[in-house]
C-alpha cells in the first residue's frame, strides 16, 4: 500500500471531514456520519447528502484510510460499520496540522439577491433580509441546543467549542443583516439617480465597462502593494 502522503494527495476537504468524524473512537454507519455532520460540522462547513457520505467512504476505503465490516442481528438487515485505519489517522492528523490556511468561501444566497437589488423593490428586499434573520435565529437555537447537550462528554470538547463559535458567528450575521435594512434605503436612494434604462428596464451605467477598469485598477494596486491606502478610481 502507498504511504499516506502519496495516496492523500489531492483529496478534497470533504474527505478529511469524514475521516475527522471517524477519529472519535467509534464505528459508524454512513447514516451515523450524515446525522453527525448535520448537527455539528454542518453549522460551519459541510451538510452532505447521504450519497456524498457513502461516496467518500467508498473512496477512503479503497485507499486504505477506512475499513468496514457488516454486522447482523437475527431478523434485522445487516449494517455496514466504518472505522478509521492507522494510515487514515496518520493522514488526517498530518492534514489538520500542515494543510495551508485557506480563505473561507462564502456562498450567500441572500447577498446574491441583494446584489441584483435593482430587479426588486426596497420593501421586498427588506422582507428577504427579515426572512434571513429568522432563519439565522433558528440556526443559533439549534447550535446552542446541540452544544448544551454535548457538553457532558469530554471527548467532544472541541466539537462543542466549534458549536459555540457557530452561535457567535450567527449572532454576528444577524447584526450585519440588520444593518442591511438601512443600507437598502441608502442604495435605493442612490439608484434613483440612474439617468437611463434600456428597453428591458435594466439600468444603463454612465460609463459602460467601468467594472473592467475597476478590476485592472485593483490588480495594479495589489501588484504594487498599495491596497488599503484609501485610493479611489
Amino acid at each position: 500500500m502507498s504511504e499516506p502522503d502519496d495516496v492523500s494527495r489531492g483529496l478534497p476537504a470533504t474527505s478529511w471531514a469524514v475521516l475527522g468524524m471517524l477519529t472519535f473512537g467509534e464505528e459508524l454507519t454512513g447514516n451515523d456520519l450524515k446525522k453527525w455532520a448535520d448537527w455539528s460540522v454542518g453549522f460551519f462547513y459541510w451538510s452532505p447528502s447521504i450519497s456524498q457520505v457513502y461516496a467518500e467512504l467508498k473512496k477512503l476505503e479503497s485507499i486504505g484510510f477506512v475499513e468496514s465490516r457488516v454486522v447482523s442481528e437475527p431478523g434485522v438487515r445487516g449494517k455496514r460499520l466504518y472505522s478509521i485505519t492507522q494510515s487514515g489517522t496518520d493522514a488526517v492528523r498530518t492534514w489538520s496540522r500542515e494543510a495551508p490556511v485557506e480563505v473561507p468561501v462564502l456562498k450567500h444566497g441572500v447577498m446574491l439577491r441583494l446584489w441584483m437589488g435593482h430587479l426588486n423593490e426596497p420593501e421586498r428586499l427588506k422582507a428577504l433580509v427579515e426572512a434571513h434573520i429568522a432563519n439565522v435565529e433558528e440556526q443559533i437555537r439549534r447550535a446552542k441546543l446541540h452544544a448544551d447537550h454535548a457538553e457532558n462528554e469530554p471527548a467532544w470538547s472541541f466539537p462543542v467549542m466549534t458549536l459555540r463559535w457557530s452561535e457567535r458567528y450567527f449572532r454576528a450575521e444577524i447584526e450585519l443583516a440588520r444593518e442591511l435594512l438601512e443600507d437598502i434605503d441608502r442604495a435605493s436612494a442612490e439608484y434613483a439617480n440612474v439617468a437611463e434604462h434600456d428597453r428591458l428596464g435594466s439600468p444603463l451605467p454612465s460609463t459602460p465597462g467601468r467594472w473592467k477598469n475597476v478590476e485592472e485598477y485593483v490588480l495594479a494596486l495589489e501588484q504594487a502593494g498599495l491596497t488599503g491606502n484609501g485610493s479611489s478610481i
